[in-house]
């Protein structure tokens, strides 16, 4: 039997992907864990692997396509077998589809389940290759389990809900509620302990007035022409996932900047002492993103500034604290913005850090990161010095609670000691959310951090 190759969701809030390229043609023979292509999510680029062996026997959708979240892409089987063209029935998304990690279902009476495409005869039965697995094991009929996944695919949660909420209903009386797309749950059951039978499925359809059929839609305008020299492009996945998570942050995070000058004297005198020992330790250099990063992870592992390390969680009605410090980098890219994570940064010490940045940062600019290198994060830094940048007041990249971002260093003149002497000044500027950290708080850890990054050498102790 042909397996069907999916979209997978590897986000959250990853709704679509695109298809860069399959390295596997039709007719090829595929193993477990070869790599089949690959795909853009919303922030990077993936490589897909074969969940099963066997041969390439059709494409669904081809390089460059974009494709909702669990719908087939491609299907494999036998030599020699035939699939049916699905392409054409690909059907636009009109619900957030579901990815078999998501779905976490109760009860298969559950109105997110009944309302689930039915499987029905004379339709394709999809189900994730999880799913007819523990299926043929429980000796379950596909075709009766309503599924959650895009276009009605069954999931092995759907599975498991559906054998626990056995038995409720007799068989034929379950599979004509199905095709009737009735909730179980609200017929009462005439049989042995109140099991529902085919004749109660009956009465309630009967008793159903009956659905007037829509109005066809009207017929879409003709889209007007564009005036000269004016140009509509898609926007890609990434501009897409951006522009959700910053307007999202944008309006529910009621956020302050603070801005405060550092000193880098100090500082770029012990960057240059650290270049060759670190060059020779690791065979990279060590940049003021580093040492800044450092000095941030640092600062917020002191017990005062632990709210400066949170997230917001359960629509905001509490606050999850981080005993560790997940550190993202925000990383420019030419069509958009990623923000890798080096993990357990507080464990590091300036090598391991160095190494582990300029990993992720990396992998980002190849558009390789792991789906767990982009997430985690509980506090984030974006550097602009490197473009002259003066100040600006970053947007938080939720769920933290705070960014930190790096402006230009730039000589000027200050009062030392009574007198005006002209000294490398660095801006950084802290945008917090209010709902989880007050002012005064927000401005010791500025503090804090301002004396560390002054005093540098208390990095290496």
């Amino acid at each position: 039997m042909a397996v069907e190759i999916i979209m997978p969701k590897l986000g959250v809030d990853m709704q679509e992907g695109e298809i860069i390229e399959w390295k596997k043609q039709e007719g090829d023979e595929v193993q477990e864990g070869d790599i089949l292509l690959e795909i853009m999510s919303d922030k990077t680029n993936m490589e897909l692997e074969a969940e099963d062996s066997g041969v390439l026997i059709k494409i669904v959708h081809g390089n460059g396509a974009t494709v909702p979240v669990t719908e087939v892409i491609g299907y494999l089987g036998e030599a020699g077998e035939v699939v049916a063209d699905t392409a054409a029935e690909a059907p636009k998304a009109t619900e957030d589809p579901v990815s078999q990690e998501d779905v976490s279902v109760s009860k298969a009476s559950s109105p997110a389940a009944q309302t689930a495409a039915p499987q029905g005869t004379g339709t394709k039965l999809r189900a994730t290759p999880a799913a007819r697995r523990l299926a043929k094991e429980l000796g379950l009929d596909l075709g009766l389990i309503p599924g959650t996944g895009a276009k009605g695919r069954v999931h092995q949660d759907d599975v498991e809900a559906y054998q626990e909420a056995q038995p409720k209903a007799s068989p034929l009386a379950a599979k004509i509620a199905l095709d009737n797309g009735l909730d179980l749950a609200s017929i009462t059951g005439t049989g042995f302990h109140g099991k529902i039978m085919k004749e109660d499925v009956l009465a309630v359809l009967e008793a159903a007035a009956p659905v007037e059929a829509k109005e066809a839609p009207a017929p879409a305008e003709k889209a007007a022409e564009l005036p000269e020299g004016v140009e509509v492009i898609k926007m890609s996945a990434m501009r897409k996932a951006i522009s959700k998570g910053m307007t999202h942050s944008y309006l529910t995070a009621p956020t302050f900047t603070l801005n405060y000058d550092i000193d880098m004297t100090e500082l770029m005198a012990l960057r240059k002492k650290l270049i060759e020992p670190i060059m020779e330790k690791t065979g990279l250099k060590v940049t003021f993103t580093d040492l800044i990063g450092l000095a941030v992870v640092k600062t917020l592992m002191k017990p005062e500034h632990e709210y400066l390390n949170a997230s917001l969680i359960n629509d905001a009605n509490d606050i999850e604290l981080h005993r560790f410090v997940n550190l993202g980098i925000a990383v420019g890219l030419d069509d958009g913005l990623i923000v890798p994570v080096v993990q357990g940064a507080d464990k590091m010490s300036l090598s391991e850090f160095v190494v582990a940045s300029k990993d992720v940062i990396k992998k980002a600019q190849a558009g390789k990161l792991k789906a767990a290198e982009m997430s985690g994060s509980t506090f984030s830094i974006t550097n602009l010095g490197m473009f002259g940048t003066k100040t600006f007041n970053p947007i938080i990249n939720q769920p933290n609670s705070a960014i930190l971002g790096v402006s230009a260093t730039i000589p000027t003149p200050v009062a030392v000691d009574g007198e005006v002497k002209i000294r490398p000044i660095m801006a950084l500027c802290l945008t917090i959310d209010h709902r989880i950290v007050d002012g005064m708080n927000g401005a010791k850890f500025m503090v804090d951090l301002k004396k560390l990054l002054e005093n540098p050498f208390d990095l290496l102790i």
